[in-house]
């Protein structure tokens, strides 16, 4: 059993819903992620999801694009975000860590390289937004033998059929996008979201993270009451760039922004 489906199993015995806070490797420095990551577990992060920066992040909004680019400036690799991932395990062996990122990094190193060093690293699951799962059926197994799970995008707009065929590549969760555009760029129509991830709920036993549009705890709540897990970027992502320059006031200022999401989703289960 892969640490997610673990602190996934765990969490559905209790009644709780998962926190999964994004942030981007590398921002707003290199020397500054591992410590973020842990600002966050200690803040009630369940599962991370770190950013691989790339050039061309077709499917994030300017919060996001801009974080890349600071990362970038500063020379982040792929391979320098799994040091990171790496650097983390070495005071925290529980908390899941997945990399969310796109395509070409892994193609450049290669698949196989791609998923020894990731599973060397510590990496839990993998998450690439340019691949579909049509083009994973060579990908997946790599990941599999190694301990990864494989964690495809599902957009409002995906058919019954093509959920049942993404759930059948997918391990871990699902990660469900709660409306149409790049992060950042609307509010959630909860009760939409509500409708959607019932159907998905249908269709596979895989639990269905939600998002896109969580900014604070009222939404986090909102979406807890209908899902298995809240996913926050966007928020987070511009704490870090408006708290660049202070690296003490930055995690401070992601602990107050995370710890009142985790407070609301666990009221749910009280």
């Amino acid at each position: 059993m892969s640490r997610i489906e673990t602190v996934l199993k765990r969490l559905k015995g209790q009644g709780r819903k998962a926190l999964i806070p994004y942030i981007t490797a590398g921002d707003p420095h290199p020397d500054v992620t591992v410590d973020l990551m842990h600002t966050l577990v200690d803040a009630g992060a369940d599962i991370i999801e770190l950013g691989v920066p790339f050039s061309d992040p077709m499917a994030d909004g300017p919060v996001i694009a801009l974080a890349c680019e600071r990362s970038l400036k500063h020379g982040t690799s792929l391979r320098q975000v799994l040091k990171m991932v790496e650097a983390f395990r070495a005071s925290d062996s529980e908390t899941p860590v997945v990399l969310m990122g796109y395509l070409n990094p892994v193609e450049a190193m290669g698949y196989t390289a791609f998923a020894d060093a990731a599973k060397a690293a510590g990496v839990d699951g993998v998450l690439t937004v340019d691949l579909p799962p049509e083009e994973a059926e060579d990908v997946a197994p790599l990941f599999s033998e190694r301990g990864l799970d494989a964690i495809f995008l599902l957009a409002p707009t995906t058919t019954e059929e093509r959920i049942r065929a993404i759930s059948g590549h997918s391990s871990g969760y699902v990660y469900y996008v709660s409306f149409k555009g790049v992060t950042g760029a609307a509010r959630i129509d909860v009760d939409d979201v509500a409708e959607k991830v019932s159907r998905i709920h249908s269709l596979t036993a895989l639990p269905v993270g939600v998002g896109f549009g969580i900014r604070d705890a009222e939404t986090a709540a909102a979406v807890g009451r209908v899902s298995d897990g809240v996913i926050v970027g966007s928020v987070l992502v511009d704490t870090i760039a408006k708290n660049q320059e202070d690296i003490e006031a930055l995690k401070t200022a992601l602990a107050n922004l995370l710890r009142p999401m985790r407070e609301a989703l666990d009221e749910l289960a009280s």
